[in-house]
């Protein structure tokens, strides 16, 4: 399998040829076969290449398996290549294992859906091309993987084009995400101008010899991050993934959780010998990340839609990532993202299951009372729920604990700014253990609000639904201490080969004094447990109650988290507006004129050859009176 990673997407990519192409006439039997064997086929492939890979490079070097060279123009090349690396090795056993469980839950799940065929074909082809994206070589191959995931995402927020708002959702994430694409775009051009390849190791080796400009740098690695803002949703171009809710839930646990979001976060890792070098752009990344972080945690707070709450979670969660990678802290950044796939993918399909016993419905205020009807939900939902809190010694607690001191210690920025990043992540911090807790209480807890009809129809899920949640559950409880245990770090030390030393530049793993870092977990507990007990006061006994109290206290601050602060109003009033009116201006004024000087060219030309075709009569007595005129013409002129 080494040197044939071009197999592991290729497995997914048939799963959706043979879906797409045979699975509504061929049944749903042959649909979830091929599906899941193609889901699974990529995992067991690639934890195959991943021993292989281990056994024959135990010092973490590069492996390649270069299938063709792709562009090869004077000092100009690229190659179609893949390759193996601690960090694609990282990235590769989430993505394939994650997602298989995922296709596992959606048999479930989409048993009663319209368009079961083409859910899996989307959701494989979807699986092939992040693995694209995740093993490429390069910057241009990874490119493909990245609108391919796009694509995806289009397709299947889209899902329910029989509705207003799925379409809409759709459209709206495939705009957004290529304002960020555009700069990724630049940020290869200025790569091929400047380095003359786009493969990783090649720019990584250029850029830490010296002599680029500081200018150049800070402007790719600026470009770049926009990119990751679209596909990480990341402010301002976060505002399409609570919108892309609309799809089915499994998607919003393998595309908008556990996978295609973070794919911003492992770009700027992987570029991370660029980002050394442009402290400037690092202080940027840190800065949007934990803007975002706080900013989608207090919309979080007033959301009614499950769906809607665990979205703007992921939001701020990418934020902390960001602010890992940021203060330099890319294994962090990395950690973060394993556990986040863990228990964010555990809740959003906690969350499809709680949908699956309400009948569709999705509002909190209807739910109520589930603990019971419910429980492998209940309790698989409950420690993903403090897991993401961070609370000690779940998932979350380790990684968000990392970031967070990192942020603060950070030798190679103004103190002010550590303590400024650290201060926003620690509010965000908050806000996410309450709203969490929030969801929690008013959907398990207190007495059933829905109606007679659902609570009639109260049912826990089939196996092929609650067995993912109980492995993810499980992940999400044991997985940091195993990954991430202090002063026994494993995945600082797999990673450690992909930072390559650089003369000059901030070092990746700066030391931590142990009594500094147990006080600093100290008191991110203390900042969740804090956050997990104002959620407790006001919603365990009191419900529904505690959120009416506080829009009658202040009900400008309820109305504008309700509404998202406003921002897609903003954006409509500010872009979306004005530019539809300026398209309108062209269309009907510009793209008029245009269309009428055409059509009175056109009528010009046809005048002119109905006078010409007057004098073309076919009469050759015609003619000679015509040259009888023109000579006596001729000889007037010329007397």
């Amino acid at each position: 399998m080494l040197n044939t990673l071009w197999l592991i997407p290729l497995l997914p990519f048939a799963g959706f040829l043979l879906n797409g192409l045979f699975g509504k006439r061929l049944g749903k039997g042959f649909v979830t076969a091929v599906a899941l064997l193609a889901s699974l086929g990529a995992a067991i492939a690639g934890t195959i290449a991943v021993v292989q890979y281990h056994a024959a490079y135990p010092s973490g070097e590069r492996h390649v398996d270069l299938v063709y060279n792709w562009i090869s123009s004077g000092n100009i090349s690229a190659d179609l290549a893949f390759q193996l690396d601690p960090l694609s090795v990282v990235m590769l056993m989430v993505v394939t294992w994650v997602g298989f469980l995922i296709h596992l839950y959606s048999v479930g799940y989409m048993a009663h859906e319209h368009g079961y065929g083409r859910y899996f074909a989307y959701m494989n082809l979807f699986m092939s091309e992040m693995l694209v994206l995740i093993l490429a070589s390069g910057y241009l191959l990874m490119f493909v993987g990245w609108e391919g995931v796009g694509l995806c995402s289009y397709l299947l927020i889209g899902f329910y084009y029989e509705t207003d708002y799925a379409p809409a959702a759709g459209k709206k994430a495939f705009v957004v995400n290529r304002i960020g694409d555009f700069g990724f775009l630049i940020a290869m051009f200025l790569m091929f101008a400047y380095f003359g390849s786009v493969d990783f190791a090649k720019v990584s080796q250029i850029a830490s010899a010296g002599g680029i400009e500081h200018w150049l740098l800070t402007a790719i690695c600026l470009l770049l991050f926009l990119g990751a803002c679209g596909k990480s949703a990341q402010i301002p171009l976060y505002v399409w993934l609570p919108d892309a809710m609309a799809g089915p839930t499994p998607v919003s646990a393998l595309i908008h959780a556990a996978t295609m979001v973070t794919a911003g976060v492992y770009m700027v890792v992987r570029s991370n010998a660029l980002y050394r070098l442009a402290p400037g752009a690092m202080m940027v990344v840190a800065l949007i990340g934990a803007l975002t972080a706080l900013f989608a945690a207090t919309i979080g707070i007033r959301q009614w839609d499950i769906k809607k709450v665990l979205a703007y979670s992921t939001v701020s969660q990418l934020g902390f990532m960001f602010i890992g990678v940021g203060v330099g802290a890319f294994t962090a950044g990395i950690f973060h993202l394993i556990t986040h796939a863990f228990f964010k993918a555990c809740l959003f399909l906690g969350s499809g299951s709680v949908i699956h016993a309400m009948s569709g419905e999705q509002d909190m205020r209807k739910m109520g009372g589930l603990k019971s009807k419910i429980p492998i939900t209940y309790w698989t939902f409950l420690v993903a729920t403090i897991a993401i809190a961070g609370i000690p010694p779940l998932a979350g607690f380790f990684s968000k604990d990392e970031i967070l001191a990192s942020a603060l210690v950070n030798p190679y920025f103004p103190q002010w700014f550590n303590v400024l990043i650290w201060i926003l992540g620690s509010l965000a911090a908050f806000c996410t253990a309450f709203y969490m807790f929030r969801l929690l209480y008013l959907t398990f807890f207190g007495d059933f609000r829905g109606t007679h009809d659902q609570e009639h129809h109260l049912h826990e899920s089939p196996w092929t639904m609650t067995l993912p949640l109980i492995v993810l559950a499980t992940l999400s409880a044991v997985g940091g201490a195993i990954l991430g245990w202090p002063h026994r770090h494993l995945l600082a030390a797999w990673l450690h080969p992909i930072f390559p030393a650089i003369a000059g530049a901030p070092e990746v793993q700066y030391e931590i004094s142990p009594n500094l870092e147990y006080g600093l977990m100290f008191v991110s507990t203390a900042i969740a447990a804090l956050g997990i007990w104002a959620a407790y006061a006001r919603f365990y006994k009191r419900g529904l109650a505690a959120d009416e109290q506080f829009a009658e206290k202040m009900p400008a601050v309820a109305r504008g988290m309700e509404n998202k602060w406003y921002v897609d109003e903003l954006y409509a009033a500010t872009i979306v507006r004005p530019l539809e009116g300026f398209s309108q201006f062209l269309w009907r004024g510009i793209d008029a004129l245009i269309d009428g000087l055409l059509a009175l060219l056109g009528y010009v030309v046809a005048a002119i050859g109905d006078l010409l075709r007057f004098f073309q009569t076919g009469n050759v007595r015609n003619y000679a009176l015509m040259f009888f005129l023109g000579v006596i013409v001729f000889i007037w002129v010329l007397a």
